[in-house]
């Protein structure tokens, strides 16, 4: 089965060049001052005309008003909203209404109960992303390179595509998928040499092990216990 595979938290060409080389399907833009990913609208419009169709656009925004989405798909052209912040099933849908875009809405997991609203934003989203919850002291919502026990996530079937997040690098993906039969991962501070900056041997060791989960086991090279 193909895996998305998303790079989020890219901030310059040089970056945003490896992930698309590499093969990521969507790359993630933040727009959030207290990210040290933020991005700025001007750079957006930049890096957003560098992608030249090669990966789906994806814009993270935290309780983002009107206007403010307004500027950011007008610089970005995204092709996906991710919502990250504690936006409600009513504002993702007049969100995705207002704008004609495609939502991704974010639900922080840390235990058995967190998962309750999900049947809530899948009527609304057109995917879903889980994420780490932050501690209660945190500033910021994701990107923060915690995860969760993606055991909560076994069998599970939201009704939408969803992808996982939270302390994903290249050497755990692969249990990850294997726990989770997520269709789709999300990856930010687990491919970084610091917050915010972006590692390129990173991105491509990720995507490179991504990839392998893809490939069905062969069973005549395999260990047989």
């Amino acid at each position: 089965m193909a895996l998305t595979i998303k790079i989020c938290g890219l901030k310059t060409p040089d970056t945003l060049d490896v992930a698309l080389e590499a093969g990521a399907d969507m790359v993630g833009f933040v727009f959030f001052p207290p990210s040290p990913r933020d991005l700025g609208l001007e750079a957006a419009r930049m890096l957003g005309a560098r992608v030249h169709g090669r990966a789906a656009k994806v814009a993270l925004t935290v309780n983002a008003d009107n206007n403010l989405l307004s500027d950011i798909i007008e610089a970005l052209k995204p092709d996906l909203l991710q919502l990250h912040g504690k936006e409600t099933p009513e504002r993702v849908a007049v969100v995705r209404s207002r704008f004609g875009l495609p939502v991704m809405k974010a639900l922080p997991i840390a235990e058995r109960k967190d998962l309750s609203p999900i049947h809530l934003y899948a009527k609304v989203a057109d995917r879903l992303i889980f994420d780490a919850r932050p501690p209660r002291e945190a500033t910021r919502p994701g990107g923060l390179g915690t995860s969760f026990d993606w055991n909560l996530l076994r069998d599970i079937n939201p009704g939408v595509p969803f992808m996982l997040s939270g302390g994903l690098n290249a050497g755990n993906v692969a249990k990850a998928v294997a726990i989770t039969r997520a269709p789709g991962i999300d990856v930010s501070s687990g491919v970084e040499r610091a917050p915010g900056v972006k590692d390129p041997a990173k991105i491509r060791e990720f995507i490179r092990a991504a990839r392998a989960t893809e490939r069905p086991i062969d069973l005549s090279q395999a260990d047989i216990v």
